[in-house]
């Protein structure tokens, strides 16, 4: 059994981008949003076929039904979809969180619980994109009551948009997120707040902030609308992973009370394996990425020029990302090469046209 007709409850950035990604697959997307306008935008965009005028006529007739509105109404709304839809309709979800939800649709055989790891910082069926989903992450959260068949269903579906479907259960879901995602959230609004709360001897700190900052505070303040809903439907797992956090705190200001070196060193250390773990999940290689900074001016066209000269080369990018200094001061443009020969041979190039540039092994940059 395959999804043959869809149906979108919930037409944002990842309903609509879900109704993008089934429609090339030649599936029929029904959508529904309490929100006109952005109903209106998703069927511009070509991420529904049909605009429905309630949740009823939307779900009527669906294979299977994705509810994929904000947190704090999911609960709700999902009861109410499983109220709607008949026998053999399959529902499921895309929040963040999952046992409220799972719990809302009180063990109906035919909802499976389900989250992409899938998204970015924009909102909105106009920035809705098919292709968010192509080798993400899609946790599934069945239950002892699913129906098998509504299980594959679903499995099948997330397979043929290109993501990886997983199966774990809501209470662990909720804490696995609660560590990678919603408790980095949290620390990086703590350190901007702490760092933008005061001066030292007249100097403001935010004034001068170094990368290490940057990078540590790039997801603070994120959309309140989003992340108060998250923090407080995950409350118990965020709170459970602040309170390890805080012994782990506590553990360092010991060592360096102690001036404990052997403590720091060992410390250190295991963070740099289970970096290296993460990077070993993203790239073929971590062991062999080099970063090549290039100092780059604030003017059109220059980072066009770079990539194209790399290009040129067959000089491959796995990774980049560009840190802003000031108008005056342009910036650093951070390019993964895998390979030091392959570094280096960037490196020679773009010094060969001007540019100030300096290479480092990933795995060995402190």
């Amino acid at each position: 059994m395959s999804v043959t007709r869809l149906s979108v409850v919930g037409t944002g950035l990842i309903g609509a981008s879900l109704g993008l990604a089934a429609s090339r697959q030649g599936i029929e997307v029904v959508g529904w949003d309490p929100d006109a306008t952005a109903l209106v935008v998703a069927k511009e965009r070509g991420a529904i076929a049909t605009a429905a005028d309630s949740v009823a006529a939307a779900v009527a007739g669906a294979d299977l039904v994705v509810v994929a509105t904000p947190i704090q109404s999911l609960p709700a709304r999902v009861a109410e979809v499983l109220a709607a839809v008949g026998p053999t309709t399959t529902v499921t979800d895309v929040g963040s969180t999952k046992a409220s939800v799972v719990a809302a649709a009180s063990g109906s055989p035919r909802f499976v619980g389900g989250h992409p790891i899938a998204g970015s910082e924009a909102r909105g069926p106009e920035n809705a994109n098919a292709d968010i989903f192509e080798g993400a992450t899609w946790f599934l959260t069945p239950t002892g009551d699913t129906d098998p068949e509504s299980h594959r269903l679903l499995h099948g579906f997330v397979s043929d948009l290109g993501a990886t479907p997983i199966a774990i259960d809501a209470e662990s879901h909720d804490r696995l997120v609660a560590l990678t995602s919603h408790v980095p959230h949290v620390l990086a609004n703590v350190v901007a707040n702490q760092t933008g709360a005061g001066k030292i001897a007249g100097h403001e700190p935010l004034a001068n902030a170094g990368g290490s900052l940057r990078d540590m505070t790039r997801i603070a303040g994120a959309n309140p609308k989003i992340w108060i809903d998250i923090f407080l439907d995950n409350a118990d797992a965020v709170t459970d992973a602040l309170v390890e956090h805080r012994r782990r705190i506590e553990e360092v200001e010991g060592a360096l009370r102690r001036r404990d070196a052997d403590f720091l060193a060992g410390w250190i250390g295991e963070a740099a394996d289970n970096r290296r773990r993460m990077l070993d999940r993203a790239y073929n290689d971590a062991g062999a990425l080099h970063r090549v900074r290039v100092h780059v001016s604030d003017e059109p066209g220059v980072f066009a020029g770079i990539t194209q000269a790399l290009g040129a080369e067959r000089i491959n990018i796995e990774d980049f990302e560009l840190q802003h200094i000031s108008p005056e001061r342009g910036g650093t443009l951070s390019i993964l090469i895998e390979g030091e020969a392959e570094a280096r041979r960037a490196a020679t190039m773009l010094e060969a046209q001007g540019y100030g540039v300096s290479v480092s092994a990933v795995l060995d940059e402190g």
